[in-house]
């Protein structure tokens, strides 16, 4: 496929690596002198100086021949002027637009009303607030993502040296009866990435991930030795970025107390107006004497969102020491991950890694109904439709899979969910959801290749 980046920022960098790797032909088109010659030394692809939003320097990128463009500037307003004239030199192009606004859905209304087809507005902040309320009353437990409408979950813990879980195989665990359908599906240890069987040990500071139904979750928490839900009283928010918004309005709705605090005054105006109970602080939310004055000592959770990795990660850090219950960073280096982990803080999330996985949602081959990738792009929970293939209707303990990918669950076209074990088959039309180490990926899409994709209506 022929795809035209408008942004070489890091969301942009990360996708033209992983699209130009899967074979596809990539241009990136990015105003500044030095990325451009950054990204001329690490990419294998065409950079073009220039700015997106000018119809010149899509001309010159290749607009006219191009079958996708993908706008991830840092403005919304060049994402959407590069969209427009994306869309005046080419009838066929298909466009993904990135937006940060808080007035994302009247810019959907405003698009669809002026005829500007964007086939797929991505919008993290708003996406990950709700993916993050999941975890915050949950305690041991660093992320539930949802899979077949929600009726699949995967959540991720640590093993902890007092948990009864470590030292133990997962041969051993399966003998120990746990809920029928669960199944652990990733381990990360350290540096290396384990898609794991039935011989591998679970060790003191592993992160695992656990595939389960939605009706078990419950169940399979405790089996690992977790504890069970708490409520949300209390909840810190450092900075005032978008995403801090979208939480605090979502927390309000919760009647959870929450308290942001900013450091640009006027910002803490602005914020306030969009607001309603949440008490907005203007004051700097890594400092210690200001965190025990407002009384961060048994907070349900603390979240640092500032644009500035180090920034939350040392704060929430600080505020665990001072007793904050939760802790959730925004990290978007991705080699930030797993320190971060290590270090102990809960929950990490990253609106760029997000934005990346949507876009190779929407660009993979095959019926690929979402991607999620972990830490350093190293692995990837696939869902998709599988097709007819060399994997389909034998059973999975008669199929050779590649080399670092397992199936996590199966979602029969009637609804019914199965973590399946060797007796279960894959059947065409089926709802699959793959574990795999990114270098797997191509083989394992291209097994379950369906029907070439068309333009969406």
């Amino acid at each position: 496929m022929r795809i035209l980046i408008a942004g070489g920022g890091e969301v942009g960098y990360l996708t033209a690596r992983r699209l130009s790797r899967e074979g596809h032909e990539v241009t990136v088109v990015e105003q500044d002198v030095e990325r451009c010659a950054y990204l001329e030394e690490v990419l294998d692809a065409r950079i073009v100086r220039g700015s997106a939003s000018s119809p010149d320097t899509l001309r010159e990128a290749g607009i006219r021949d191009a079958e996708l463009l993908i706008c991830v500037t840092d403005s919304d307003e060049v994402n959407l002027l590069a969209c427009l004239a994306g869309q005046a030199e080419s009838a066929d192009v298909l466009k993904v637009a990135n937006l940060r606004t808080h007035e994302v859905e009247e810019w959907r209304r405003l698009c669809a009303t002026v005829g500007l087809k964007i086939d797929l507005i991505i919008h993290a902040e708003s996406e990950l607030a709700g993916r993050l309320l999941r975890v915050l009353g949950t305690p041991g437990v660093s992320d539930i993502i949802d899979f077949a409408e929600g009726r699949v979950k995967l959540f991720g813990m640590t093993v902890e040296e007092s948990s009864w879980v470590a030292g133990k195989t997962l041969a051993e665990l399966d003998r120990m009866g746990p809920p029928k359908n669960s199944l652990i599906t990733m381990i990360f240890r350290g540096p290396e990435v384990i898609i794991p069987h039935g011989s591998d040990v679970l060790r003191p500071g592993d992160q695992i991930y656990i595939i389960t139904r939605a009706a078990d979750l419950e169940r399979v928490i405790g089996f690992m030795g977790l504890p069970s839900k708490v409520e949300l009283k209390r909840v810190f928010i450092l900075g005032g970025k978008q995403l801090s918004i979208w939480v605090a309005q979502a927390l309000e709705k919760m009647g959870v107390e929450v308290k942001l605090f900013e450091r640009d005054a006027a910002r803490c105006e602005k914020i306030a107006r969009v607001l309603d109970t949440t008490v907005v602080v203007h004051a700097d939310g890594t400092d210690e004497a200001t965190l025990i004055e407002e009384n961060v000592k048994d907070a349900s959770a603390y979240l640092a969102f500032t644009n500035h990795d180090e920034d939350n990660i040392i704060a929430s850090l600080l505020a665990r020491r001072l007793g904050a219950k939760k802790l959730v960073a925004l990290v978007n280096r991705l080699n930030y991950l797993p320190m971060a982990h290590r270090l102990g803080i809960h929950t990490t999330v990253s609106p760029r890694l997000y934005a990346v996985d949507r876009i190779l949602q929407y660009v993979r081959k095959g019926r690929v109904l979402s991607v999620t990738t972990f830490r350093e792009e190293e692995a990837e929970a696939i869902e998709l439709v599988a097709a007819e293939s060399r994997y389909t209707g034998k059973k999975l303990k008669e199929v050779r899979f590649p080399k670092g990918a397992i199936v996590g669950a199966i979602v029969r076209p009637d609804g019914e969910v199965t973590v399946p074990r060797g007796e279960e088959s894959i059947q065409p039309g089926d709802r699959v959801i793959f574990f795999t180490l990114e270098r797997v990926v191509p083989e394992l899409e291209s097994a379950f290749l369906a029907a070439p994709r068309r333009r969406p209506a």
